[in-house]
């Protein structure tokens, strides 16, 4: 995090740069249905809505800022106010359509542990609410990825374990079936039966 209005980060020197440029084809905010604003954070081309400060990343942008640090500085640096609603009442779930396609997207928690819930449209990119961009890079950069992938492994490493022990387990020996379809054996059946009660 940086001040308001500074022009270089503090912690790694890169430069602070939001433009905003013409957008010849404007996107629909997913959330309030206003134009988006195009605007260009560091050299991250992105859609903010300037009404709820959502934002629209495509599919290249979003793989880049994951995996390029100057970029994710860029995105740590757009100072964001301190919330004033502290009433703590939930917000209500809603699906969002893509902007591209208009299809609703899909809610998932980033990397499965961060806490953070954004809308995903695997083919066109991923919508961030206020705030939601900046506390994913700083998961990524508090070493999250690394939390996620030894998360996995040990998921699939318990999976692994309990496949080799349902294999060694020894299989049950079927128990000794009657085929009471044949109505001759049922009446013989039952009249063994009975016989051996009277007896």
């Amino acid at each position: 995090m940086i001040f308001q209005g500074a022009k270089f980060c503090s912690h790694c020197g890169a430069a602070v740069a939001r433009t905003e440029v013409a957008d010849t084809k404007p996107k629909l905010c997913p959330r309030c249905r206003v134009a988006m604003d195009s605007v260009v954070v560091g050299n991250s081309p992105l859609h903010e809505c300037p009404r709820c400060e959502g934002l629209w990343a495509d599919v290249t942008t979003i793989s880049q800022i994951y995996t390029n640090r100057e970029k994710q500085s860029a995105v740590l640096g757009t100072a964001a106010p301190l919330k004033t609603d502290l009433t703590g009442e939930p917000e209500k779930v809603r699906y969002l359509p893509c902007p591209v396609c208009n299809q609703f997207m899909n809610r998932v928690n980033f990397a499965n542990c961060s806490h953070v819930v954004v809308d995903v449209c695997k083919p066109h990119g991923t919508w961030f609410d206020k705030d939601e961009l900046r506390r994913i890079v700083e998961f990524i950069r508090a070493g999250g990825m690394d939390k996620a992938r030894a998360m996995q492994i040990q998921d699939l490493e318990e999976q692994r374990r309990r496949l080799e022990a349902a294999r060694s387990a020894p299989t049950p020996a079927p128990s000794p079936s009657i085929d009471y379809g044949d109505r001759h054996l049922g009446i013989s059946f039952a009249a063994a039966v009975l016989e051996s009660i009277l007896d």
